[in-house]
């Protein structure tokens, strides 16, 4: 069963970088929602709320409810801004969804079977992970939240590459991948992963 994610907002009416500072001096991170054929909307949000949220991968891949007073409606996280030594989140960004319209968006890998792969238990190869996510392209009921890359049957030497990937039903990649493009290697356990270039013809 999908996780459900709630985030709570409010209408912001300042707008700049002033405003903004003044803002997260509050606890609050300064957002703005857009897409769907509607004007941009400038939101608040809590930003200890927001920074649990962040902990989940889920929510970068998912479908959210965002509330602003009582109107719901359904977006997805498309940007934000961490600062660069601090633990702050500075902005989000969230785009609107439609039933009816694809979305981009970049969703993790998730390698099964890495320890017990053929390549890694018989051949003792190391698994090493050139990609370890993949952006995509689908209907909002159709988004999941990983792509799973199931390595069981991956000898020594072998290769995974970016037009192999199993997908969901309903979800294409969001640009034409190049063939030769590897996602995982099981390497040599001698060499490691520094043959990462050998692997090419």
């Amino acid at each position: 069963m999908k996780e459900t994610f709630e985030v709570l907002a409010e209408p912001r009416g300042d707008a700049g970088k002033g405003a903004s500072r003044r803002l997260r001096r509050t606890g609050r991170v300064p957002a703005i929602v857009y897409g769907a054929h509607q004007e941009p909307e400038m939101v608040s949000l809590a930003h200890n709320e927001l920074l649990q949220h962040l902990e989940h991968e889920a929510f970068y891949s998912h479908i959210l409810t965002l509330k602003v007073d009582d109107k719901a409606q359904a977006v997805v996280l498309k940007d934000f801004q961490r600062h660069p030594a601090k633990p702050f989140t500075l902005h989000a960004d969230f785009q609107r969804v439609q039933a009816d319209e694809k979305l981009r968006m970049t969703v993790p890998i998730h390698f099964l079977n890495e320890t017990s792969c053929k390549g890694v238990k018989l051949g003792g190869g190391v698994v090493s992970h050139n990609l370890t996510e993949i952006e995509i392209s689908c209907l909002p009921k159709d988004l999941p939240e990983f792509i799973a890359l199931d390595l069981m049957d991956l000898e020594l030497g072998g290769i995974i590459h970016l037009s192999e990937v199993p997908l969901p039903e309903g979800v294409e990649l969001a640009q034409a991948p190049d063939p030769d493009e590897p996602v995982v290697v099981i390497h040599s356990g001698h060499g490691g992963a520094g043959e990462e270039g050998g692997e090419e013809a």
